[in-house]
């Protein structure tokens, strides 16, 4: 809950929200609202302290409202899902920010955290497509699946967007193997991914983790697992972005350019203020394709959720948040120790050491 927390606790944009946030409201979803007043005041309480801070008050809401967090197994309390809390809490912050009338932007939580997918479905043997139709569908996380052959997050992100099944073949009259891939149709400004490494062992009759080493990039592009229309939308913002970085190299390009032109980028460890902006401007113009064409597919890492231990129900959750100094921080409970990037990169797994479970990614923003 704690590390959760603190991966949450860095988006500014969801802060700004919270902090607007009514203490009454006569929504009937009760549950969602008294979760979401709990984590604005929570994250208020971070702000205000330089002291660790107590969650009793956060957790006893978080058992009211979603009760089988308060589980026990043998008179403790029952380990529980990272993954599975943070669920709970985008939805909960989804619902109440929605219906909120202090709300400016009832999508805030989808611009910040959503994906949209669009899928293709068809048989791989004779390359007919499904009768079935196939509809855009929204997530808050993509997932890398983990096999033998995946030894990159990106590699693991297409067997993620891809699943099969069997079933009968029209023109064929018999089984046969049928495929679903999805590409990505609307980026986030903040991009989640898990790495799948729970799995049920039936020989020790238990979930226990994966422990394989999958690298994941500090910078990650997802070009490639977006839309053709999608790709068409980010090839604009895709180039500012190539000549900005080319005017930081040192690069000779045409500066001969209208001033309308000119390029502002917001870097994830902008200032507060620009931050703020952002969240302002692009997160409420939303899928309009100039606030589309603002995010480019290129992601800079800023926060990793950690598991250390070979069980689900054991082990120990760490967050690894990064600074808006750039500056990375390991959030082990109460305590705080300042890490460097090369002990970012030494989490991704091959051993009993802290292994990524949750990254974060947050989308540096193209304004002309």
């Amino acid at each position: 809950m704690s590390s959760t927390l603190q991966c949450l606790h860095s988006v500014l944009e969801l802060k700004s929200e919270l902090i607007k946030y009514p203490g009454k409201t006569n929504d009937l979803d009760q549950s969602s609202h008294l979760l979401t007043i709990a984590t604005r005041d929570l994250f208020g309480e971070l702000d205000r302290n330089v002291k660790p801070v107590s969650l009793k008050q956060f957790w006893m809401m978080v058992c009211i409202t979603y009760p089988p967090f308060s589980q026990r197994h043998n008179g403790a309390l029952k380990q529980q899902d990272a993954e599975e809390f943070r669920t709970l809490i985008i939805y909960s912050l989804l619902w109440s920010l929605r219906t909120s009338h202090d709300s400016e932007y009832p999508e805030i939580v989808k611009k910040l955290f959503g994906i949209e997918l669009v899928s293709r479905s068809h048989y791989e043997e004779s390359g007919e497509e499904s009768s079935e139709r196939s509809e855009a569908e929204s997530k808050f996380l993509l997932k890398c699946r983990i096999s033998h052959e995946v030894n990159h997050l990106h590699e693991g992100l297409k067997h993620g967007l891809k699943s099969e099944l069997k079933k009968v073949s029209p023109s064929l009259g018999r089984s046969s193997i049928y495929l679903k891939e999805s590409r990505i149709n609307n980026l986030p400004r903040y991009l989640t991914v898990q790495f799948v490494r729970f799995f049920w062992n039936r020989e020790s009759h238990q979930t226990e983790m994966n422990l394989q080493k999958v690298d994941y990039p500090l910078e990650l592009d997802v070009y490639e697992l977006c839309s053709d229309e999608l790709r068409k939308k980010l090839e604009a913002p895709r180039k500012l972005l190539r000549d900005e970085e080319g005017r930081k190299a040192g690069s000779k390009i045409d500066e001969k350019k209208p001033k309308e032109t000119d390029v502002k980028m917001i870097d994830a460890e902008g200032s507060s203020s620009e931050i703020g902006e952002t969240s302002t401007s692009s997160s409420h113009e939303g899928s309009t394709s100039k606030s589309e064409g603002q995010l480019t597919g290129v992601y800079e890492l800023v926060s990793v959720l950690t598991h250390q231990g070979r069980s689900a129900d054991s082990g120990h959750y760490v967050a690894w948040v990064k600074q808006e100094s750039g500056k990375w921080i390991q959030f082990d409970d109460e305590e705080a120790i300042l890490r460097c990037e090369e002990d970012i990169t030494k989490l991704s797994g091959g051993g009993d050491w802290h292994t990524a479970y949750i990254c974060m990614y947050k989308a540096p923003v193209i304004r002309n």
